[in-house]
């Protein structure tokens, strides 16, 4: 009996294999990668991609713009169990936006680039958290259930939270000493103060 073929691709789901496949690569080789390294790493030919995309600079705006997309950041967070205790989830959240964070810095700085492109820069006079406000009610929702233990709002926890995770993640802020996801979470929920009268360190 013949094995029935798989469905071919759509233009969307090459495009969207090209630039994951793209991405690491540009990371670490900046514009000097090749297409022929991405065809390589996507698993396609070196065609494909002239197929996909108009040329070299328009694929590297769109891995630009991956990077940049909220969107993978709302689903991994979705996948966060809102029942853990408090300290667990703030961690996993952590995790997540450093792992963004850092990954979109590595990409730009590979690029010779400091901000990110024009999408996903705010107008004058709108605040940048109206970019990204799926991914704050993301995490808003995950503080939700603690909302009594808190000093102030979750809204205003997850701006706190964001705030410090970005801070302490890019390598140019903490001299190539980023804190770990641990290490953030005990500072937002204790602070610096000794507690109960603890020796210092």
């Amino acid at each position: 009996m013949t094995g029935r073929r798989a469905s071919p691709m759509t233009p969307e789901q090459r495009r969207a294999d090209i630039v994951a496949a793209a991405l690491p690569l540009l990371r670490e080789h900046g514009k000097a990668v090749t297409t022929r390294q991405i065809a390589d790493a996507a698993g396609v030919g070196e065609g494909t991609i002239f197929r996909v995309f108009g040329d070299k600079s328009e694929l590297i705006e769109a891995v630009v713009m991956s990077a940049c997309d909220p969107r993978p950041g709302v689903s991994a967070l979705s996948e966060i169990d809102p029942g853990a205790p408090l300290a667990e989830r703030l961690v996993e959240i952590v995790r997540i936006t450093q792992q963004r964070v850092v990954s979109l810095m590595t990409l730009l700085t590979a690029l010779g680039r400091s901000r990110p492109p024009e999408e996903y820069r705010p107008p004058p006079g709108e605040s940048r958290a109206a970019r990204f406000a799926d991914l704050a009610e993301a995490i808003s929702a995950l503080i939700e259930a603690d909302r009594d233990r808190l000093r102030v709002s979750p809204s205003e926890f997850t701006r706190l939270l964001r705030i410090v995770t970005i801070a302490a993640s890019h390598p140019g802020i903490t001299d190539a000493q980023p804190m770990s996801a641990e290490e953030i979470v005990d500072l937002l929920l204790h602070g610096a103060l000794r507690q109960d009268g603890a020796p210092p360190c």
